[in-house]
């Protein structure tokens, strides 16, 4: 075992289906000689060459068009979006090839591509580097979607998605890159070395894709989160005394719908939490499915906390972020409800 951030487990599996499979590509921009705008590439390049490590042109549809290219042709590419936002110009090579190749062709073509991408706030970013889109790729049939909330799952989940013959959008919140967050905007992250997984194997193992976690263990009231909110999530149930249940989404395509329906049959109460904006939102459609799934056992309603439905402001960068106070509010609304 070793102690790693999630940008250090990222690194780790990359290296490590680098090593064991010489068919695995990365490409990207920065990706190579810089290693990564957050480092998450760092070394690989001069480890594995520059025919292994691309630095690609500042072109998004070309990249995930050159992926795709070379997911055909027998790679297993891995494409890195320097941030999510700037994922737009390759989204119709995303949705109307990579997503399509499969069923279009009869099952006779796929391309397994692993698109990297950082996500949501925490950075001061802005609107254009904040954003965390991941609702509009979990419409997408043909794509798998993956965001995990700590460097076990980060690894574990990113070699299960290299080694996955299905393309996978591979969503990694920035704001956790270095450490979990308990929704305080004036604290820092928290070392991984003091948080329990932070302990990541050195060697090759897999997280499961489409299996969600149970990241805290209760009986009152569950919380279905991903990311980042995960870590304010445990805080706020923490905060507010209530013994919360805390259901970490993991891969949001496809759903482990099992894991969160026994969960709120269990507490019969619910709060769906995210970071992206609310109107349409992937969290509206966790509360239609555990709604549909859980009805005659459901206490209140099921409630919400989200994002703003603005852009990801700069100045009100915390405002906008769902944190310690509003899921800390959000949970009080549920359990006074009903």
């Amino acid at each position: 075992m070793a102690r790693m951030n999630m940008i250090e487990a990222i690194r780790s599996a990359h290296d490590i289906v680098m090593d064991k499979d010489p068919s695995v590509v990365v490409l990207g921009e920065d990706v190579g000689y810089f290693g990564g705008v957050f480092r998450c590439t760092d070394g690989l390049q001069r480890k594995y060459g520059e025919h292994r490590v691309i630095d690609a042109p500042i072109s998004e549809g070309g990249i995930i068009g050159a992926a795709i290219g070379m997911g055909v042709n027998g790679l297993r590419p891995v494409a890195e979006i320097q941030f999510a936002d700037y994922i737009y110009p390759g989204f119709d090579q995303i949705v109307s090839e990579l997503a399509r190749l499969r069923y279009r062709s009869s099952g006779e073509f796929f391309s397994p591509v692993t698109i990297r991408t950082p996500c949501g706030g925490g950075i001061r970013g802005g609107q254009t580097h904040s954003q965390s889109p991941e609702g509009i790729f979990a419409h997408v049939s043909g794509i798998k979607v993956v965001m995990p909330s700590n460097p076990y799952d980060a690894k574990g989940l990113l070699i299960s998605s290299i080694e996955s013959d299905d393309p996978v959008v591979f969503f990694e919140p920035k704001r956790i890159y270095n450490g979990p967050f308990d929704g305080d905007p004036e604290k820092p992250a928290v070392s991984w070395n003091s948080h329990p997984k932070g302990e990541v194997p050195d060697g090759h193992y897999t997280v499961p894709l489409g299996k969600a976690d149970v990241a805290r263990s209760g009986e009152e009231l569950t919380i279905v989160t991903y990311g980042t909110l995960v870590h304010v999530a445990i805080a706020a149930a923490k905060e507010t005394g209530v013994d919360c249940e805390v259901i970490d989404v993991r891969t949001l395509a496809p759903l482990d719908v099992e894991t969160l329906t026994t969960s709120v049959k269990k507490t019969g109460r619910c709060l769906v939490a995210h970071e992206a904006t609310r109107f349409a939102g992937y969290g509206a459609e966790l509360a239609a499915t555990i709604q549909k799934d859980c009805f005659y056992h459901l206490e209140a309603p099921i409630s919400r906390v989200a994002g703003w439905d603005t852009p990801y402001p700069h100045a009100f960068e915390w405002q906008y972020f769902p944190g310690l106070k509003r899921m800390s509010a959000g949970i009080r609304r549920v359990m006074e409800a009903g």
